[in-house]
């Protein structure tokens, strides 16, 4: 079951290129075959596709356990990344309702497109040398996009809907992402409790989680960002990575609320 490769694949090798050739085309298929679909039917889609993304989690902790770490319990893979959270609320969505299921929605639009983006692009811990555990990396991080966009045009089609009387301009961006914005907060809050009862527990940097990857022991690993941890400490550095990814988010954000005729 744990086929390898003979040597882990590069980033921007045949590997890693093939996989993104692979999900843009995923990606635009999906845009002009689902975009038209009803609300109900794309919450359906977020579901399903959320569904099986969890399905594939504890595959890979299994995996993991079993294969990679050898029956040691290594927090490394603790299922808590921002990617993450998008199963997590993928799941859920059909349980909420109201304000709680928009946050829910600008959330897998927006942070969540951002963070599978991102991991695409730069693949880092993804690029394993076990077959299976970085093809998991790449199609769970596919999915996330395809989620996302089902939620992105619910957006849409909501802001269509409610055209007269949705707030616009900045400060009407501002109020309509603060919920989505506070969410982020609070799951990197408790990512970051999450790094520092592990490493209380185990002290071991090679079994401790770097959940957000906003570690307060360790330099970032992040292309950039290590560079700044270094030069202003890691603790600025947390915050400041945290708040240019909610400036991004809302940046895209933004975008999903503008109108064709603005």
């Amino acid at each position: 079951m744990a086929v390898e490769f003979s040597s882990a694949p590069t980033m921007f090798g045949a590997f890693h290129i093939g996989w993104l050739i692979g999900i843009a085309a995923a990606a635009v298929l999906f845009f002009f075959v689902f975009r038209k679909l009803p609300e109900k039917a794309l919450m359906h889609i977020i579901f399903g596709i959320s569904v099986f993304m969890v399905l594939a989690e504890i595959w890979k902790q299994i995996f993991s356990y079993i294969y990679v770490y050898g029956h040691q319990v290594n927090m490394w893979y603790f299922p808590w990344q921002l990617c993450d959270i998008a199963m997590y609320l993928g799941v859920s969505l059909p349980l909420l309702k109201g304000k709680a299921r928009e946050t829910d929605l600008v959330f897998l639009g927006t942070f969540s497109l951002f963070a599978a983006v991102m991991a695409l692009a730069v693949p880092g811990d993804m690029l394993r040398i076990q077959i299976l555990l970085a093809a998991h990396g790449f199609l769970y991080h596919g999915l996330m996009i395809l989620q996302s966009m089902a939620a992105i045009f619910i957006l849409r089609k909501r802001l269509r809907q409610n055209s007269g009387s949705a707030a616009q301009g900045f400060w009407g961006n501002v109020r309509a992402f603060f919920p989505a914005a506070l969410l982020f907060l609070g799951t990197a809050v408790i990512a970051e409790a999450i790094n520092i009862l592990s490493h209380v527990a185990l002290h071991d940097r090679k079994r401790e989680p770097n959940m957000f990857n906003i570690t307060p022991y360790y330099e970032s690993t992040q292309p950039v960002f290590h560079e700044i941890a270094l030069a202003i400490g890691i603790i600025p550095e947390i915050f400041l990575y945290l708040f240019l990814i909610i400036l991004v988010a809302f940046g895209i954000f933004s975008l999903i609320r503008i109108r064709k005729n603005d």
